[in-house]
């Protein structure tokens, strides 16, 4: 399938409704934050391999601004900024940055200054149609947030935009096995009360289609890798509770998407037989024994911007340190 079409399993779009989800979820994101948090310090782990020094970086997906602290502190003298579609997230993003002025001691006085007393400065925007000016920054980062955008081939061609040439893009996101035992307890239960298939996660996309999208957007060198990490639960409602609160529920009807007592008839038979399916998922040997798993396949990428070869009118570029390389290479 084309990339440049949704695939099937992803939510229609509309950025209302999942800034309304991030909304919600903002408040108690804190509970389950140990997930992103283990993440940007692997990511932090990949940057220090690479050699870049950004004069202006942009956080994708920001939400809380639990990353901001850090880039600033790697990047002392880039300001930072970040963009997230949920509003509410910005406000508690923004508040953590008014209470966290430790970092202003690394700045050289003159940035000091020119920041004043602001900070960084947040977006409430759209991944795919972002307020920035094509090639505002030299450093993109996203943190387990494009996964969320059900068209990120439309997200890389904006994030594409916003790059300068050369300019780096670091990002992580969730891949297909991602949440696997939750889809299939959903799937048992439906064959087994003859409900109609449904999606209730999102089809989390491969790491090769990834890796496709960035070199048709005109991204180089792109280096992907993945990993799969299990976080344990010691009962079903604490695991779909985590689940909630990650906003991993893009859909409207979702038989585990909120509490029993909540949910008419049909949909609280359906739920109990959902924890009895996660119950029925319990490891049985090994040092988590007795406890739930939870799949996360976790997509780590990073490209260039790569060096534009044509003019928006189609007319090929020749850059002056390419002339001459080819018949010297002739000789």
């Amino acid at each position: 399938m084309s990339p440049s079409h949704p695939r099937p399993g992803r939510p229609a779009y509309d950025p209302r409704y999942l800034q309304r989800i991030f909304d919600r979820r903002a408040a108690t994101f804190d509970d389950v934050a140990f997930l992103p948090r283990e993440i940007a310090e692997r990511m932090r782990e990949r940057l220090e391999y690479i050699k870049v020094s950004p004069s202006c970086v942009l956080d994708l997906g920001c939400g809380p601004g639990a990353d901001l602290p850090a880039l600033r502190e790697r990047f002392p003298e880039a300001p930072v900024f970040g963009a997230d579609l949920s509003f509410a997230m910005l406000e508690r993003a923004r508040a953590h940055d008014l209470g966290d002025t430790s970092w202003r001691r690394f700045l050289p006085a003159s940035i000091g200054r020119a920041l004043g007393s602001r900070g960084p400065r947040f977006a409430q925007a759209d991944f795919a149609a972002l307020p920035f000016a094509h090639g505002a920054f030299e450093l993109l980062w996203s943190n387990l947030a494009l996964h969320w955008h059900p068209r990120p081939d439309l997200v890389f061609g904006e994030w594409q935009r916003v790059l300068k040439v050369n300019g780096l893009l670091m990002f992580s996101t969730l891949g297909p096995d991602t949440l696997k035992e939750l889809r299939g307890a959903y799937a048992e239960v439906e064959a087994a009360h003859g409900e109609p298939m449904q999606p209730h996660v999102i089809d989390f996309v491969d790491m090769h289609d990834l890796g496709d999208m960035l070199v048709e957007n005109g991204f180089e060198i792109p280096v992907m890798d993945q990993e799969t990490l299990t976080v344990t639960y010691k009962t079903p409602e604490k695991l779909l509770a985590d689940v909630r609160r990650w906003g991993a529920y893009p859909f409207a009807r979702a038989f585990g998407a909120s509490d029993e007592a909540a949910q008419p008839g049909a949909s609280r038979r359906l739920y109990r037989a959902l924890l009895a399916a996660l119950e029925a998922r319990r490891l049985s040997d090994g040092p988590n024994a007795g406890t739930i798993p939870l799949t996360f396949e976790i997509i780590y990428g990073h490209a260039w911007k790569a060096v534009p070869r044509t003019t928006a009118e189609g007319h090929g570029i020749v850059r002056i340190e390419d002339i001459g390389r080819g018949s010297a290479r002739n000789r």
